[in-house]
């Protein structure tokens, strides 16, 4: 069965003309693949943030002086973490790219982190620095002195920017706004600073190898405690190289095109996305807060982005502000979605508002994260599309059994950027990564004869209605399709009938939406045990920072009553 699904994916890769044999060893590592980047573009622009822009030449420089202060004012070594705590700016990139030249390890950190769970972090990585934004410094001046961090580095939102605009602009956010929290924080050194102290000094090249490690990506912890994903320079290397194959069938000329980037950097799926800007010598526009739709709104009529990534409920909510659905769209070519579940109902109407078909892919933190990708030459709405190159896929059944096509069962997926394992964890890293290098994903999908895949849901998101599967995307999707309805979860709650019943949460986009009409349309869509029982109206949904939502609290509204 495995070998009929392997050469499914080879005749799609056939049929659409896609390259299987990419290089994924074309770079050593992370920093030669930014380096390269460097001298080819070094007068393109190659971030933004709040107004200002960045050249690659700049971002060279900068990200060299960071590495060089950290490799000699900070006390660390090659080899040790560094913490980076702060939104989509472009310090990230500076701190980030400055630390692997240095030869150290990024521990990508939440800025919406709680104190319990900033604190499990910084000691589980063994983080000796943090690189702070200022706004969000509340909850590390709360936790800091119970971890290991030796030296803070805080940073202001318009540090990058020339002055005067720098000082007017931080004065602002800081006294206007009121956006800085008053702390006391510990071994405080500020960034501006620390360039300026490590341009007196030339930076050291130093050594790495595509199986050093180079970031620490937390898992969010729905289950448990959250885990650090070991990230090696060899796994982002493939993955952006894996991506390169894909891009090509969009005939999209990244060099100088604007990637729009609302969703967090410190996430995988964005951060990857940007390392594949970088190398194609794109311009990376970092968005700090996507949930304020007015920047997002601001920065479309602005700047005109080629490439938007984003998420099914960024893309409802965007399709629902009435600026948004005027502003013209002349650049937009590629919009990617990741991260969550698309409902057809939101692929269609962004296709219809902007003009740009949506295209799903799929991943997650321990795979870099992109396994599967609809191809721009070959989109499959409501499929996560077929492997990227040298990637392998196989649904298991519950006793491991390897499944054939149309069966659901538990994705696994094979290639070289599947993570090294969970850090300090090997009994976790046994129970999702084999021998052979199978990561077991915990979705449930199907390979389809063509060889593309679809997600049915995640195990643990699965419902059992008198011992029959629900899973809550298929329903989500049927409901989002209602006129009413701008979004909406479904959960298990308690039956003694039936075991377990379905709720459906929903937001309205009609306020005289009712209950027995979400029932009514539910029961035309879906079989009579799909139906949900009962229909809980909300204001919103709750979110994690990316914008997926969160069943497990809607779950646990629901135990509650």
């Amino acid at each position: 069965m495995q070998a009929d699904v392997s050469a499914a994916i080879a005749a799609r890769y056939q049929d659409l003309k896609i390259e299987w044999d990419v290089d994924v060893t074309a770079y050593p590592s992370i920093v030669a693949l930014f380096e390269d980047a460097m001298q080819r573009y070094p007068d393109l622009p190659a971030c933004s943030s709040v107004g200002h822009s960045i050249s690659y030449r700049e971002l060279d420089t900068l990200s060299a002086n960071f590495a060089s202060w950290l490799q000699s004012d900070s006390g660390l070594s090659q080899g040790d973490r560094v913490a980076i705590q702060m939104p989509n700016l472009m310090h990230y990139l500076v701190a980030c790219l400055g630390t692997l030249r240095a030869g150290m390890v990024v521990v990508n950190t939440n800025p919406l982190y709680t104190e319990r769970e900033l604190e499990h972090q910084l000691n589980d990585s063994g983080a000796r620095l943090l690189v702070l934004q200022a706004n969000v410094a509340e909850t590390a001046a709360n936790v800091v002195s119970k971890t290991g961090i030796e030296k803070i580095v805080l940073t202001e939102i318009a540090d990058l920017h020339p002055m005067p605009k720098r000082w007017l602009l931080n004065a602002a956010v800081k006294y206007i706004k009121k956006m800085v929290p008053k702390v006391v924080l510990p071994n405080v050194v500020k960034f501006n600073d620390v360039l300026k102290k490590g341009a007196r000094r030339r930076h050291t090249p130093v050594d790495i190898a595509l199986t050093d490690l180079a970031m620490l990506q937390y898992t969010g912890g729905t289950t448990g405690v959250a885990k650090g994903a070991m990230l090696s320079h060899g796994n982002i290397v493939a993955n952006v190289m894996q991506l390169d194959g894909f891009f090509e069938t969009f005939g999209i000329e990244a060099e100088g095109a604007v990637f729009m980037q609302p969703l967090p950097v410190y996430h995988i799926y964005a951060f990857t996305v940007s390392m594949y800007s970088l190398r194609k010598g794109a311009h990376t526009l970092f968005i700090p807060n996507p949930r304020d739709l007015p920047s997002v709104v601001d920065a479309f009529e602005t700047y005109q982005p080629t490439v938007f990534c984003g998420l099914n409920t960024l893309f409802v909510a965007l399709c629902n502000d009435e600026r948004f659905q005027k502003t013209a769209f002349n650049n937009l070519e590629l919009t990617m979605s990741g991260g969550m579940a698309l409902t057809q109902a939101a692929a269609e109407r962004w296709a219809e508002v902007t003009g740009c078909n949506v295209y799903e892919g799929y991943g997650l933190t321990e795979t870099s994260p992109t396994a599967t990708s609809n191809p721009g030459n070959g989109r499959q709405l409501g499929t996560i599309g077929i492997p990227v190159p040298q990637t392998y896929v196989k649904t298991v059944s519950e006793s491991g059994e390897t499944l054939g096509f149309d069966e659901a069962g538990e994705l696994c997926i094979k290639g070289p950027q599947v993570m090294q394992g969970y850090w300090q964890r090997p009994e976790a890293t046994a129970e999702v990564l084999d021998q052979e290098g199978w990561f077991a994903t915990g979705d449930v999908a199907v390979i389809q004869p063509d060889g593309y895949v679809k997600i049915v849901d995640r195990i643990k998101d699965m419902i059992i209605v008198s011992g029959f599967n629900v899973y809550p995307n298929e329903l989500e999707d049927v409901c989002a399709k209602h006129p009413g309805v701008l979004e909406c979860a479904a959960v298990g709650i308690e039956s003694e009938a039936t075991g377990e019943g379905i709720r459906m949460y929903v937001v309205k986009s009609d306020p005289a939406l009712t209950e027995d009409a979400v029932i009514a349309y539910m029961r035309e869509q879906v079989t009579a045990y799909k139906v949900p029982k009962s229909i809980v109206f909300k204001d919103d949904l709750p979110k994690t920072n990316v914008g997926k939502i969160l069943r497990r609290e809607l779950r646990d509204e629901a135990a509650r009553g």
